[in-house]
């Protein structure tokens, strides 16, 4: 058993950050390392509304985009632990936030500007990045969200490198923040 599988979660981590910051791929190697499932939850979003984010977005606006979401979160995090990838927008939202906040462990991937830009680069299925200048739709974004992602409960910088660095951060932080929080519920 590896150090990670010894690691014993008592609810379900959720991974927080901007589009780009390695949500989906850190998770699924999260949930691997620590022997739980993984979720992303715009694939739940999508299965519940039969059709993809994008024709959520162009069909029905963000704003009902975000109600399903908050619901869809909500459901999730009454399952069993999971390592659950949210949607970028999911943590800003106030309810969904505190429902983050009641059910799970959140952790804000952040990532800087170049990064994030050339990940999201990779693949054409991004509606926030259609309405303009992708650079300065992210820069915008990093300046609107970052201050939201902070009241996350643990923060790791995704690294420009192989993913297996993010994860090995992540893990390191993940064991921190559960060993200072047994710690202060022995105290």
């Amino acid at each position: 058993m590896s150090a990670a599988e010894s690691l014993t979660v008592p609810k379900t981590i959720v991974l927080v950050g901007l589009m780009g910051a390695g949500k989906s791929c850190i998770g699924r190697r999260l949930a691997t390392a620590l022997g739980l499932d993984f979720v992303d939850a715009d694939a739940e979003i999508e299965a519940a509304a039969g059709c993809t984010v994008e024709q959520i977005f162009e069909s029905h606006g963000e704003a009902a985009f975000r109600d399903g979401e908050k619901r869809v979160i909500t459901r999730l995090l009454g399952q069993p632990p999971h390592v659950l990838a949210s949607g970028g927008g999911s943590f800003i939202d106030p309810a969904t936030r505190e429902a983050i906040r009641a059910g799970g462990i959140s952790i804000w991937l952040r990532a800087d500007l170049d990064i994030l830009l050339r990940r999201t680069g990779r693949r054409n299925n991004r509606p926030l990045l259609k309405q303009g200048d992708p650079r300065a739709i992210l820069q915008d974004l990093i300046e609107q969200r970052y201050p939201t992602y902070a009241e996350a409960d643990i923060t790791v910088d995704s690294a420009d490198g192989p993913p297996e660095v993010t994860l090995n951060r992540v893990l390191d932080a993940l064991k921190t923040y559960l060993d200072s929080q047994a710690k202060g519920a022995a105290e």
